[in-house]
This record gives structure tokens, C-alpha cells and sequence, in this order.
């Protein structure tokens, strides 16, 4: 039977319908004239003449031209049939043909043999979980133990320091300024505070160059590096340099070492080449970090009282936002706060946190400074109604345990006050004043600074006078000072940890951003406040500053090892309020054009939004409890950058950190990580083996501990390994389970190299396209065979240093070696990977196992890597029955040919992305996109099953409604309004940070320039990125169902389709009709995110919500001999009147 087609266009179609009703009424006519009886009608208005009666000539050419065209509208909506037994035979045939080739070029059959030969020489246990995570739990107790320690040390030394050193007024003194060292002037001579400072790249310090010899001075361009206080300072902590290098002795894996002065200055060891930014600025300063803040002060519950009447308008509000934002940032996350703001009435800038504290997390706090833009001034200020508000949240918290539990702050931020407010404290704090009050005066007048001032100091807190951009920053830091000196009078040394962060300071860190996994680039800091240890000082409790160290989570995730929890299990880290430390999923970078950049949230992500599965939440209220024990989850986890679903089912193990606020998990998976086998060779057959070119070890491993010894930081792992395995470094650390593993794997899969090459040798029996031949065991083995040389090689990265997602990593397993897992061992499973920049390119991949007893274990992963036009051309020539094909048994179009122009086939994977087409750019696609009716049908017969994933750490653009529809008639105007103000108040700002002086004396001040940027203030709302919550799907193949074939009706047209499951692989085929177009009726399926949309009733209980948390154990709020006279007033350093017209009358003197 041959195929009848013809190619209709819409406008025929549309003229057979219109064209039936007229043809049907002129046919009546003309059997009404002829005196015809009966006639019998088809469905496109087909009739067929019963009497056949003679015929004039004219009516017979109308007959034939209505039959012509009836028959025309017949062949248009006309059914096709496909042989699903055809279909089946190709299937076939092409699975054989790939099964054939991936063998062959993998040599998977021969490394099964070779593992099945040793299994009478190989033990499989079963992983405890319970006593693994204790055991990494203790080693990273100890390893934070040692940094603790080295923290002690500092403390000590700078108190010691000071309790010796008399504060010199006329100082002078020559320290190595970090902005200024190794600079000459015109003369070639070095400038002040510069001098020689040699630098030399360090491994274990990111390859910067350092001075492991001496530390060095960075002073924030805003503070004047010649001041008295940090002469003094800088003269006092120089006892320190000692301490960092016996420090770094006594345990080389310490990182950055540091002492924050409470002047400005910040000390760090080794000394570096500070680095300012594209503007010439550093405004790096040292008292606004997290490690700084939290062991200055205990946690504190925070209101701040913002004035918006009237007065307040123009830059006194500008001041006043500027002040709300610093404070802010002087919290963190064991802190909480809530902003009141008042005028003839009272308002929470977020109405949703009304008569509450929220968790000042970093998602609370960006959310605040939002709001705090939005602020405009009107009406009459009536303070006393917004104190009572204050105190009732603060009273009400305190009296049903929420909130910090410990300090409690109200900031008052008001251009003045008409009254004393005497009766307000005394309803609600005195005589206890367990509620401290910090006011900050904002503008130049000082008519009602007495009352102002007479609030903080008979509230135990603090009164600053704010009448400059450049007088915010040190006035807000002096509540920190004030909320200290409990903590400093008794002398308790708490040792905090702060949460996980990002250091968006060193010079490296951009290069970091793009060399490693995104869930390794945080850290976290171990810091102790020092104290001023002089007596007469005692009662003011005088904070000098703070000491810590950085730790970098990678090396404490490098203690969890990778092999011991097998190819889909992990380690994370979790705090005290249920956040992430270090996660594998956890992203916490995103895209801004080219630039990746840290997400608003991104270290205030729950456990919750990673391991979304636990619903009731019981893994993270067990952890952040501190608990130990375990759990089994059902999991839908994705792989290949989120587009491939696969279900695990998972056991967490997990336990507290002691002497930490964190906690740590471990994850194994059922049939992946339950088993682990171990082998046994000598070292002289392992190590001829392991040194053969094409095998390496996972880098990021740890095999052998090589950042003890300096001499050692710049091995490889496979170096240190073959050192200490032959006896030049036998004082190496060396994992010995690990590296008895590596080498019996390197034993076993040795026979591959001689298979491989022989078949690259023999040239012509060599498939062209054919280019990597690879392998790799559970210790992290990888063995690789290219068949093609680089220049005709497509996938030129494959298996790269750059490939992170093909190689082992501290992260994760090979995508190749995952995927295999979770196929049945032996069948290949192929795909198309997801990177844009890897060509038309098709991975093989099959599971080799071990089994003694009952018992199976994965023992590697096989493949081979090859262009797609290998695989395209062995089923161009099998998907085609020859024109001579016998058709007299076949119910169908035969020859059936899938390059017919009315037909399309397909070879998709069991996700549903497309590997072969007619069309070369649907290759990598979702087929759904393609074909979104034959998609949408498979999933209606079950072939087919849609998963729903959700990402809580996604970014979405910011919806354009969400903009103000305030004054729609003026907004040109407002909009002008608005960037002119942006403009004047960041120049103010950039003045007023500056001493005048220097504008004369650069030579005093690092060099600086000017920096703004309009870009931000002109950047569209829905251009702007900001965190949301997303669902996306991914679509899974139920192996189930073999074949099918259906019929979709699409209004005027039918479309046949076939699907044939392709043996032994994760394929599948599919041949569709494809003249019938059912884009009107199916849209295209994506697997686009969909953000989740909540409504402003659900939106706010999220927000209010509070999860549970483990608070910190030590609090500091109170000491009876606190000196609370000590409450502000007096004369600040900041750019007064007075302070210019001193410079100015010296300036006199000296020209």
C-alpha cells in the first residue's frame, strides 16, 4: 500500500468547510432539475448518485468538480496508519547496534569479568551510619578545637598587651599600613606608613602573596590612619605578630588569623596587599562583621523608633534611613528586631510583623531596607504612643520566652523631643531598666537635645548626636560598646562561631566563584572579644576589640570522607537556628548578566528549603536540638543541573558538635551506600598499576593530609600518594582504607589501558566519532582512554580540571557514575549532557558491581563518550524499509521511511529529552516543547509521569505591579525627584566621609576616589532579581509500559504516533504522523519554573513564623558595678565646624 498525501494549506481547509453547506444546497438543485430521489451524503459533503439517470453535459462537470473537491477535503482529514511491528523491529535493531558499540568501545564486559574474578578475594560490610557520624563529628571537634585554642592565645596576648601599654597622646609610630606597603613616591622612596614588605604566593592562602613573617594594618579609608587612638593601637597590638606565627606553627591549617580593633584598624595575619575596590575605596571595616559583632555583644531583641513627621524631611531623613540601615547590619542571626515608625500615629514599616520580633536573619534584615526606602515624612510626631508600642513587644516577648532572651534595645531616631517621656519608664522600666534606650539626635539643631539625651542616660543606654552621613557609622557602633560592658566587667570570654558567609573581600574570592562547587565557598569565623584588663577602667568596661580566625568549610568537609558514604551520599553542617553551614545543594551564587554574584538570603537558607522532603520537619527540630539519632526519608532528588529527577531512598545520621553551636548529618542510600566492599594487594602490584598515565584520583580528596607540611601543599594527591607508597614522604597522614581500596581498584581495572589501546591502535576498525573511553571506582579512580585527538575532538573538556560535573569532586560523584547507579547494572543508559558548551555530544554509562553472598555492591562506573552523529547514522540507515519492501502482510504506510517528509521519528531518553531528530536543533531538548501533543498523550496513558520538584533558593524577577501606583500623574516627576536626591545624598556621603584635612595631606590617607554608580539607581524593578520559591517539573519514563501507539484528534486532522521501548538502554523510539498539526490544541510542555505564588494572608504567617532554635548559652545583660553614667554627649571625631576650622587655622600656620 502506498501512501497518499496532499499538502493542504489552512486556507483550503477552511474553504472545504465553508465550501460544504453551499456545495450541498447547488447539489439539491441540481438533483431537484435531473429528478434524482435519492442521494446518500458523505461527511465533507461527498455524494454518491444512486439513479443513473442520463445526464445533461453541464450538470455532470458539476458533479465531477463537486466530487474533486469533496474528495480533496477526504484526503485533508484523512487517518494514516504506522506499523507498530515495523517500529518494533527498528527498536530492536538499534539497540543492538548501541548496545554493540558502547561494549566495545567501553569495555565494559571485561571489567565486569575482571570484578566478578576477584570476588572470592573482596569483604562486603554494611555502613554503620551511627558510628560514622560520630566519628567525623569527633574530628571536626577537634580540628575546631585547635582553632579555638590558637583564638585563646590571641586574647590573651592583646590584653597582656594593653594592661601594659600607656596610651601616648603624641605617639609616633611607623606601622605597615595594608593599602600602602611596597609604594614609592615621585622620588622612588617609600611613603609613610608604606616601606618593604616582601609578598610571596602561598598555596595553602589561595596562591595570594602573603608575609608569614610579619602582619599587617588596614585602616578603612574613612578613618584617619594617623590618629592617636590607632597609633596607639597598632603600637600596642605588634605583640601579637609573635602569637599569629606560633600560631601557625602549632597547627598549619590554620587560615587567616586576625585582631578588630575597636578604633577601626583591623590587624591580619599573614600580612597581604590590600586590595581597594574599582573606585580606589576600602571601605572594609572590621567592627561591621558578623565575627566582630556577635563577640562584642550578647544576642539582643531590637525596636527601632524611627521619626517620620515632618521635621524630618530632606536629609535629616536621609540620615535617619542611613542610621536604620547600619544598625541593622550590627545584627545577626541570633538576634531579632522589629521598626516602628511614628507620626500622628503609629505604623510597623512591615504591617505583616505587627505587635512581634522577627529573627534578624539576613532575609529579615534586606527585607527591612526595602521598606526603609519607601518612607516618607508627614504630620506630627507623638512619640510617646510609638515607646509604649515598643516596650509592649519587648515586654510581651520577654514574658512568653520568645525572642532572644537576653539583651533588649530600643532605638530612638528623632530630630528632637518635647518631653522627657518620665511617665512612659516609669510604667514600663524602671526601676528594674532592663530595657536599655539608645537615642540618636538627627540634624544639625540641638534645641531639644536634653530631653533626648536624658531618655538614654536614665535607661541605661546611650545618646549620639548624628548630623552628618559621616557621623552614622561611629555613632551607631557605641551601642555596641554600651551592650559590652556586662560581658567585659566579668570577664566572661565566650568563644562564638559565626554563621556561614562569604569573603567578597580577599582579593581571590572572584576567582573562587567560578572555580568551585558553590556549596564550598562559605565559611565560617571562630572569634573572642578582648577586654581592657586595667583597673580603673574596670566599671566602664572598655572592649579593645576582637580576635578570630576564619575556617573554610571545605577543609571541614574534607573530614567527611567522600568513599566511606558512596556515590549518592553527602555530609552537611547545620547552626543552632536551623540554617545551612554546608550543603551540596545549597546554592548560594547567582547570575547577574556574566557576573555571579552572593544571593540576598544566601546564608539564612533553612534545612527545611534543601531537604524539603521532611514536611514535619522532625530531621531539622532533631538537629537543631542537638539530638543524635537517625531517620529514613523517601526522596525525589535531581541531577544534570536539576533536569533529571531520580528517587532515593535515604537514611540520615546525625549529632552535635560539641564545644559548637552546629550540628552534623550524614546521608547513605539504600542499595548505594548501605554496602561497601574492600580488596586487598600488595603495594609493589597497586603502585606499578597506579602509575600508569591514564589513571588519576579525585584531587579533592584526601588520600594524603598535604596541608600540614609547607613542603608538601604543592603535591597532587596522586603525587603524595606515590611518594609515601614508595617511601620518600613516610611522615605523610594517609587515609590507609583509602588508599588499600585505590589500589586494588587500580589492580583490578589495569587490563582496561592494554584493551583500549589496542582498539584506538587498530585504525581501521575504528568508529569515527568514537572520541573517550573512561571508568571510575568508588575510591575515586578515574581512568580515561581518548580514541581522538584534540583537534578533532568535539567535547574538548570532557574529563577536564574544568569538567566539575564529570569528575570526582568534595561535592559529588561523576553525573556518569550517579546516573549509572541508578540504572540496573550492565544496560547502558545514554543522555545528552545538559551543558550548552558541549556540542552534540551523547554519553554511555553502565553500573560494574560485586556480590559475595547476598550482597551487591556498585563497584564503578564504565562508558564511553561519543559524538551524536555516530548514533544518528546507525538509525537513519535502520529506520528506513527499502522502496522493494514486500507490503502484502503489512496494515500500515509501507515502505515506511522516517525520512518521508509526513513523517518525523524521534529517539528520546527516559526524561524525555530528545537524542535523534529530522531537525538538528531539537537534539538536548525536552521533547514536550517539540511535540507537546504526543508529550501530553503518553503522559495521560501513564508512559509517561510528571514529578513535581521545588527550588526554594531560586531568584525571580520582581514583579512590575509591585510597584507604588502612588501619584500616577506625577511620577516623571517623582522619578527625577527621586534619582536627584539619590545623587546629592551619595555625594554628601562621599564629602563627609573624608577628614578635610586630607584633602591637603593625601599623604596621611590611602589613596581614594570618587565612587558611584547611577546604573543601580536607573535599573528597571522587573530587571531586578530577588529570592522566591519556584516549581518546576521533570518528567520520568514508567519502564513498565514497552509500546504503544494512539490516535490524537486535533479539530480537523488525526495524528498517529508509535512508541517503542529500545532493548537495553533507557530509550525510547517514537514515529508520528506528521502532517497533522496540533499546536492550537496542545501547547508545547516546558519545564520552566513556575514561581509559587502566595497570597498576602500566607505570605505573612511565613514571614511571622518562627521556627524552632537552639539559642545561644551564655547571656550578658546586666552587671551590678556597670558604670551607666557613661551615656554619650560629648564631642565625637566626625567632620564638625570646628574640626574644619582647626584644620583650616593650621593649614594657616604651616604656609
Amino acid at each position: 500500500m502506498s501512501l497518499r498525501k496532499l499538502d493542504c494549506i489552512g486556507s483550503f481547509l477552511d474553504f472545504c468547510n465553508n465550501y460544504q453547506r453551499a456545495t450541498i444546497a447547488g447539489l439539491m438543485q441540481v438533483a431537484a432539475a435531473a429528478g434524482m430521489n435519492r442521494w446518500s451524503w458523505g461527511n465533507c459533503g461527498n455524494a454518491s448518485k444512486s439513479d443513473k439517470s442520463g445526464l445533461h453535459r453541464g450538470r455532470l462537470m458539476m458533479l465531477l468538480w463537486i466530487i474533486l473537491s469533496s474528495s480533496l477535503c477526504l484526503m485533508v482529514d484523512g487517518q494514516m496508519k504506522l506499523s507498530p511491528e515495523t517500529v518494533q523491529q527498528w527498536a530492536v535493531s538499534f539497540g543492538k547496534e548501541i548496545a554493540a558499540l558502547s561494549t566495545r568501545y567501553s569495555g565494559a564486559k571485561l571489567l565486569q569479568k575482571k570484578y566478578k574474578e576477584v570476588e572470592g578475594m573482596v569483604k562486603i560490610e554494611e555502613v554503620d551510619g551511627e558510628e560514622l557520624v560520630k566519628k567525623f563529628a569527633e574530628e571536626m571537634e577537634e580540628m575546631l578545637g585547635r582553632k579555638m585554642k590558637s583564638v585563646k592565645r590571641l586574647a590573651e596576648a592583646a590584653e597582656d598587651a594593653d594592661l601594659y601599654h600607656e596610651y601616648n597622646e603624641t605617639l609616633e609610630f611607623e606601622y605597615f599600613n595594608s593599602m600602602l606597603i611596597n609604594s614609592v613616591d615621585e622620588d622612588g622612596n617609600s611613603v609613610s606608613l608604606g616601606g618593604e614588605f616582601p609578598l610571596e604566593k602561598n598555596e595553602h592562602f589561595d596562591k595570594l602573596p602573603v608575609n608569614t613573617q610579619l602582619s599587617n594594618i588596614q585602616v578603612p579609608t574613612n578613618v584617619y590612619n594617623r590618629d592617636p587612638a590607632i597609633l596607639n593601637g597598632a603600637y600596642m597590638s605588634e605583640a601579637l605578630n609573635d602569637v599569629f606565627i606560633d600560631n601557625f606553627k602549632k597547627d598549619p591549617t590554620l587560615t587567616w588569623q586576625y585582631f578588630g580593633s575597636a578604633t577601626g584598624f583591623f590587624r591580619l595575619y599573614p600580612g597581604i596587599q590590600w586590595i581597594p575596590d574599582e573606585n580606589g575605596v576600602v571601605t572594609f571595616d572590621c567592627r561591621n562583621r558578623n565575627w566582630y559583632i556577635q563577640a562584642a555583644t550578647s544576642p539582643k531583641d531590637v525596636i527601632i523608633v524611627v521619626d517620620v513627621s515632618g521635621s524630618m524631611k530632606g536629609l535629616r531623613l536621609t540620615i535617619a534611613k542611613h542610621t536604620i540601615n547600619t544598625i541593622l547590619d550590627t545584627l545577626g542571626e541570633n538576634d531579632f528586631v522589629n521598626i516602628i515608625a511614628y507620626s500622628d500615629y503609629v505604623r510597623y514599616v512591615e504591617p505583616c510583623f505587627k505587635g512581634t520580633l522577627v529573627q534578624a536573619d539576613l532575609d529579615n534584615r534586606e527585607h527591612f531596607k526595602l521598606l526603609i526606602e519607601e518612607l516618607h515624612v508627614k504630620g506630627e510626631g507623638k512619640v510617646k504612643k510609638a515607646m509604649k508600642e515598643s516596650f509592649k513587644i519587648l515586654n510581651e516577648a520577654a514574658a512568653q520566652g520568645q525572642g532572644s532572651l537576653c539583651n533588649q534595645a530600643i532605638m530612638l531616631i528623632t530630630d528632637g523631643a518635647m518631653e522627657d517621656f518620665q511617665d512612659v519608664f516609669e510604667e514600663f522600666n524602671w526601676p528594674e531598666r532592663r530595657v536599655r534606650v539608645f537615642t540618636y539626635l538627627i540634624g544639625r539643631e540641638v534645641t531639644f537635645a536634653e530631653n533626648v539625651k536624658w531618655i538614654a542616660c536614665n535607661n541605661k543606654g546611650y545618646y549620639t548626636h548624628v548630623s552628618t552621613l559621616a557621623d552614622v557609622q561611629e555613632n551607631v557602633m557605641e551601642y555596641l560598646h554600651v551592650l559590652s560592658r556586662p560581658m567585659v566587667i566579668n570577664h566572661d570570654h565566650d568563644i562564638i562561631w559565626t554563621e556561614a558567609y562569604m569573603d567578597t573581600v580577599l582579593p581571590s574570592t572572584a576567582k573562587l566563584f567560578n572555580s568551585q562547587a558553590q556549596s564550598l565557598l562559605l565559611m565560617t569565623s571562630v572569634a573572642m572579644p578582648v577586654f581592657s584588663k586595667k583597673k580603673e577602667t574596670l566599671s566602664h568596661g572598655i572592649l579593645l576589640g576582637v580576635v578570630g580566625t576564619d575556617v573554610a568549610l571545605k577543609e571541614l568537609m574534607r573530614l567527611v570522607s567522600r568513599y566511606k558514604l558512596g556515590v549518592h551520599g553527602y555530609g552537611y553542617l547545620l547552626t543552632n537556628n536551623g540554617y545551612i553551614l554546608s550543603h551540596p545543594d545549597l546554592r548560594p551564587l547567582y547570575k547577574e548578566g556574566k557576573k555571579l554574584k552572593p544571593k540576598p538570603n544566601y546564608n539564612s537558607v533553612d534545612l527545611a528549603e534543601v531537604e524539603w522532603e521532611d514536611t514535619e520537619e522532625k530531621l531539622r527540630t532533631a538537629m537543631v536540638k542537638g539530638e543524635t539519632g537517625t531517620m529514613s526519608l523517601d526522596v525525589r532528588t535531581s541531577v544534570d543541573k536539576g533536569t533529571r529527577v531520580m528517587f532515593l531512598k535515604n537514611d540520615y545520621f546525625y549529632t552535635v558538635i560539641n564545644e559548637t553551636p552546629f550540628s552534623l548529618g550524614i546521608v547513605l542510600t539504600r542499595g548505594y551506600g548501605q554496602y561497601i566492599f574492600t580488596g586487598n594487594v600488595s603495594v609493589e602490584e597497586g603502585l606499578h598499576d597506579l602509575m600508569a598515565p591514564d589513571l588519576t584520583i579525585a584531587n579533592e580528596w584526601t588520600y594524603c593530609e598535604t596541608d600540614i607540611d609547607p613542603a608538601h601543599r604543592k603535591l597532587s594527591q596522586l603525587q603524595a600518594v606515590v611518594r609515601y607508597l614508595t617511601g620518600k614522604e613516610p611522615d605523610l597522614e594517609c587515609d590507609g582504607h583509602l588508599l588499600q581500596q585505590t589500589l586494588f581498584d587500580a589492580v583490578v581495572t589495569a587490563p582496561m589501558e592494554a584493551y583500549w589501546t589496542a582498539l584506538m591502535l587498530n585504525t581501521s576498525g575504528m568508529e569515527e566519532g568514537v572520541e573517550t573511553a573512561f571508568l571510575g571506582t568508588r575510591s575515586g579512580l578515574l581512568r580515561f582512554q581518548r580514541y581522538t585527538g584534540m583537534e578533532k575532538r568535539t567535547a574538548k573538556s570532557f574529563l577536564t580540571s574544568t569538567d566539575k560535573e564529570n569528575m570526582f569532586t568534595l561535592d559529588h560523584f561523576p553525573v556518569w557514575y550517579r546516573r549509572a547507579s541508578d540504572y540496573p547494572a550492565g544496560q547502558f543508559l545514554y543522555y545528552m549532557p545538559r551543558q550548552e558548551t558541549r556540542g552534540r555530544i551523547v554519553i554511555a554509562t553502565t553500573a560494574v558491581t560485586v556480590t559475595v553472598g547476598k550482597k551487591t555492591a556498585i563497584a564503578g562506573a564504565i562508558g564511553v563518550q561519543m559524538t551524536l552523529d555516530v548514533m544518528e547514522s546507525k538509525f537513519w540507515a535502520i529506520a528506513a524499509q527499502p522502496n522493494d519492501t514486500d507490503c502484502s502482510d503489512t496494515d500500515g504506510v509501507c515502505p515506511l521511511r522516517c525520512d518521508s517528509f509526513d513523517i518525523a521519528c524521534y529517539v528520546i531518553d527516559n526524561n524525555g529529552f530528545v537524542i535523534i531528530s529530522k531537525q538538528r536543533n531539537d537534539a538536548g531538548r525536552f521533547f514536550g516543547e517539540v511535540d507537546g501533543s504526543v508529550m501530553t498523550t503518553l503522559i495521560r496513558m501513564g508512559m509517561f509521569k510528571r514529578v513535581s520538584l521545588f527550588d526554594y533558593q531560586a531568584m525571580c524577577k520582581m514583579n512590575s505591579h509591585s510597584v507604588s501606583s502612588a501619584r500616577p500623574l506625577l511620577s516623571p516627576f517623582y522619578g527625577l525627584a527621586s534619582a536627584l536626591k539619590w545623587f546629592l545624598s551619595n555625594f554628601l556621603l562621599f564629602l563627609l566621609e573624608f577628614n578635610i584635612c586630607g584633602f591637603w595631606h593625601t599623604e596621611h590617607f590611602a589613596d581614594a576616589k570618587p565612587h558611584f554608580s547611577l546604573s543601580s539607581a536607573h535599573k528597571k524593578r522587573g530587571d531586578i532579581l530577588q529570592p522566591c520559591d519556584t516549581e518546576y517539573p521533570s518528567f520520568v519514563y514508567e519502564p513498565s509500559v514497552k509500546e504503544t501507539n494512539s490516535i490524537i484528534k486535533c479539530g480537523r486532522c488525526q495524528k498517529m504516533f508509535v512508541v517503542q521501548q529500545i532493548p537495553e538502554s533507557n530509550l525510547l523510539m517514537l514515529v508520528v504522523q506528521a502532517d497533522c498539526d496540533c499546536s492550537r490544541q496542545y501547547p508545547p510542555l516546558t519545564m520552566e519554573p513556575k514561581e509559587v505564588k502566595y497570597n498576602a494572608s500566607v505570605k505573612c504567617d511565613r514571614m511571622r513564623y518562627q521556627k524552632i532554635r537552639r539559642r545561644p548559652e551564655s547571656c550578658h545583660a546586666y552587671h551590678a558595678q556597670e558604670n551607666a553614667n557613661d551615656c554619650g554627649g560629648a564631642s565625637i571625631i566626625s567632620l564638625s565646624a570646628s574640626l574644619f576650622l582647626t584644620c583650616l587655622s593650621f593649614l594657616a600656620l604651616v604656609s
